[in-house]
Order: structure tokens, then sequence, then C-alpha cells
């Protein structure tokens, strides 16, 4: 079996032979930031709009991205041909670089490349749809990908706690917000809703609206926890979860508790932009 390669601050490598600095600020404070997409017909899907969400996630946090975009777009395409994968997962992370007193960013900001299988879902999270549950937690500066995974750590211990495979972050308003590496949706009365304000604007999730916007109305705005027992369908979307219907948020059946007429739509609609040629 093929070892997996990586790219690492300017090498190639096998990835149980890639390091980072301890100094990285990576490690020492958590200071990076990353993104995640995925290929079809092993090629990346939306690598241009992965690769400005992340030199935004770079901006919000004050991080330099050590080489041009269109270099790391070479970079991610070079990394990509050393892995023989059908389909592949990649996460682009930039980190703070090596710092010599263990806080300040350093002249080189790191840069790593990783390449791995895509993780396939069992159906049944499709077929008849998952159940998430909501915390109490906000992600600081939300509409950043940081590498900062804490909260999103603690919440899913609690959301498999719960039998849930994903949970769903609430504000001091009781709305919720996104999940912890997904965004989040409901149907009610022909209208497709999503909250605009405090999230990361997932790509899947532009390209779920723009495909939306054919059948229904999209409407951009908070979510109440108390509207949910009154919506008719509700999905999350991910790079790696695709369009996945949800049939409870904590104990609340969402419409008749199996995936709807009009999220299978959106499903059947999004396998054709991503799987046919």
């Amino acid at each position: 079996m093929t070892k997996p390669i990586c790219y690492v601050n300017g090498a190639y490598l096998p990835l149980d032979e890639a390091y980072l600095p301890v100094q990285d600020l990576a490690i020492l404070r958590g200071y990076g930031v990353f993104d995640f997409l995925r290929t079809y017909h092993g090629r990346p899907f939306k690598l241009p709009q992965h690769l400005d969400r992340l030199a935004n996630s770079a901006r919000l946090v004050g991080l330099d991205l050590p080489y041009s975009l269109e270099e790391i777009e070479r970079i991610v395409l070079e990394t990509l041909a050393h892995n023989p994968l059908a389909e592949a997962n990649i996460r682009v992370v930039v980190t703070g670089g090596v710092s010599g007193d263990a806080i300040t960013p350093g002249s080189r900001p790191g840069l790593l490349v990783l390449v791995t299988p895509v993780h396939s879902y069992p159906s049944a999270c499709y077929d008849q749809g998952i159940k998430v549950i909501t915390v109490e937690l906000e992600r600081y500066l939300s509409g950043a990908k940081t590498i900062n995974y804490i909260p999103a750590i603690i919440a899913l211990k609690q959301a498999r706690a719960a039998g849930a495979l994903e949970a769903l972050y609430l504000n001091r308003q009781n709305h919720v917000l996104e999940g912890t590496t997904t965004n989040f949706f409901i149907l009610r009365a022909g209208q497709l809703v999503t909250p605009r304000d405090d999230i990361l604007y997932g790509v899947t999730r532009d390209v779920v609206l723009e495909l939306a916007r054919d059948k229904f109305e999209v409407i951009e705005r908070p979510i109440s926890l108390a509207e949910l027992d009154q919506a008719d369908e509700a999905f999350i979307t991910a790079s790696n979860k695709e369009i996945m219907p949800v049939h409870h948020v904590n104990e609340v059946q969402i419409g008749s508790g199996r995936p709807g007429p009009q999220t299978r739509w959106l499903m059947e609609r999004f396998y054709k932009v991503t799987r046919e040629v």
C-alpha cells in the first residue's frame, strides 16, 4: 500500500515522516487557519472558492499567507498528484510559524497540505436522516475557519453521548447558528431558511443556495430554537457530509421524522452537479 504523501513547508513527505517545529504557534498557541474540501472525479471541487475562504480566514486573524493563492493552488494539485486515490479529502493549513517569544507570529508562516481518502458516512444518514443536538456555544471569529476546535470537540462529545451525529451552536438569543463543521437549513411552507449572521459561510452552503433558488424562496435570517417544531424538513451541509437530512433536533422531531421530498430534491440536484460530468 502506498504511503500517503503530504506537503509541509516546502517538502513533499510521507505522512509518517512529516513534522512541525515545536515552536510553531499552531502548537504553542493554536494559531492558524485551514480549509477543507474534497474531490469529485479526482478533481478538487470549488478549489478557488475554498482558497478564497482560506485567505479571508487568514485576514480575519491577522495571519499572512506564505504564498500567493495561485502558488497554493499549484501545491495542492501537486500534493494530490502524489496520492493515487480515487477520491480524496484535502486539508490546507496555514500556521503561525516559528515564534521567538512563543506568542508573536514569525516572519515565515507555515503551510501544510494533507490528502486522505474520502470518508463515506453510512447510507442510513441519508436514507433515514440524523439526530443533532444544540449547545449553548458561539465560535470566536465565526467568519474564520481556525484550527481552534476546542468548542467543537466539547460539543461533539456531548452529541455522541446523546446519540447524535452533530451539534448546533446556539447564541444568547436562542438562535441556531451552525454546526461544529456544518451549516444548517430548514424548509417551511416552500421557503428555504438558513442563518446569515455569525456563521462560517460554507462552500457547499453556497452551492445549495444557488440550486435552491430554482425551486424555493430562499431566506437568510435567524432561526429560533422555538420554531424548529414548525419546520417541515431540515438538513445540514458540509464538504464531507454534502446534504444530510435531520430528523430530530434534541428531542424535537422535524416534520415526519424522515427525509422529506424537498430535501431529497436538493440532494438529487447536488448529486448531478458533483457526479455527472
